[in-house]
């Protein structure tokens, strides 16, 4: 009898009067002491009160009901198909709403509900799946900044080739612990890429320079991520450089002039066709002579031999193997010694462009050891 008096009051009731009283009629309906006939009363009345055409009485129902676990699953459906605020609170916070649904309301393409999707507690993967296929932009950085959403491991990937130019998105994949290592490298060469087109945009340096920059910047960053990676995906992940034709003699030397040996082993294994442990051997051999036959068959520049093999033999006699302690990134130690055996050799810059690049790297591990001097 309440509940129809309050609908016939609400046909002629001023909206901001109607707002208050309904939420205070939703806000007794989740009461667990409600009683049995007074809830269905009010269960026959939520159509009718979902139907009021007022923004502000549509927020305040669904403001006082989507949390509640009760609500019949229509007037839910009901509530979240609603435009605006009203709709959005619903889709954000209801457990009534299920998979099925989720899907066909990310699937209608409204930018606004897609977020509010987005942004659910523990959203599901086939949910999360979709938004990141279908979802728009303002969608899919929500989607990637919730640390509660089961987004598979194909979904970031595909989020990376859709959005990776965009900062914020970039930033907030690469602030998820789950991003597989495959689509961190995506993202790797996109930053790059970006890099690359700003220097040269801006004519800063010469196009070949800006190329020679980027690839650069992509190898080291790609040392450090494999560094910081499960070491049983190093394999995998080399495998991928290779297929992309980026596993190169430069990332090759660099890696063991950052004292990644785990990483330098399972590309000299890849390029050679040569089991790791067969590779670790031949590297292991003191005489160097068993290198040097291994890196004829690799077709590394010959140049560059003096470096492979002195940083080699570094990084065996002290230790430097996968050093977990310190931070990825060229060891200016292993520089020092392989440019010494330049000197010795006689060879310069001029005559080398090997040499050359390894003074670079010099003056780039040089700066990256007194940055972390002065950290300290």
């Amino acid at each position: 009898m309440i509940v129809r008096q309050f609908l016939d009051w609400a046909r002629t009731a001023p909206e901001d009067a109607r707002a208050k009283a309904v939420a205070a009629l939703a806000r007794a309906y989740v009461r667990p002491e409600l009683g049995a006939t007074e809830r269905a009363e009010i269960d026959e009345a939520l159509p009718a009160l979902v139907a009021d055409p007022s923004p502000m009485v549509q927020f305040q129902l669904a403001s006082a009901l989507c949390r509640h676990p009760l609500v019949p699953a229509d007037v839910a459906l009901q509530l979240a198909r609603l435009p605006g605020a009203a709709g959005e609170t619903m889709l954000e916070h209801s457990a009534v709403l299920n998979v099925r649904e989720l899907i066909a309301l990310c699937a209608d393409g409204e930018a606004d509900k897609q977020q509010a999707i987005a942004r659910r507690a523990s959203l599901p993967a086939p949910v999360a799946a979709l938004l990141a296929e279908v979802g728009g932009v303002e969608a899919v950085l929500a989607l990637v900044s919730n640390p509660t959403a089961d987004v598979p491991g194909f979904a970031l990937g595909h989020i990376v080739s859709r959005f990776g130019r965009v900062p914020e998105v970039r930033e907030a994949l690469l602030g998820r612990p789950d991003l597989p290592a495959a689509a961190h490298q995506a993202l790797i060469r996109v930053v790059a890429g970006a890099l690359s087109a700003f220097v040269e945009e801006r004519q800063w340096l010469s196009p070949q320079q800006a190329a020679r920059l980027a690839r650069e910047a992509v190898d080291q960053a790609t040392v450090t991520q494999i560094a910081a990676t499960d070491f049983t995906q190093t394999r995998a992940l080399v495998q991928d450089l290779q297929a992309r034709g980026e596993l190169t003699s430069a990332l090759v030397l660099r890696s063991l002039l950052s004292g990644q040996m785990r990483l330098f082993l399972e590309a000299v294994s890849v390029l050679s066709g040569i089991g790791v442990n067969h590779v670790s051997a031949l590297a292991a051999d003191r005489s160097g002579e068993a290198f040097r036959v291994l890196y004829d068959r690799l077709g590394m520049p010959r140049g560059a031999f003096i470096a492979f093999r002195t940083a080699l033999c570094v990084v065996q006699s002290e230790a430097y193997v996968d050093d977990l302690d310190e931070e990825p990134g060229l060891r200016l130690r292993i520089l020092d010694e392989v440019l010494a055996a330049y000197e010795e050799a006689g060879e310069s810059a001029q005559g080398n462009r090997i040499v050359g690049m390894l003074h670079r790297w010099q003056s780039e591990a040089r700066e990256r050891s007194e940055r972390q001097t002065l950290a300290a």
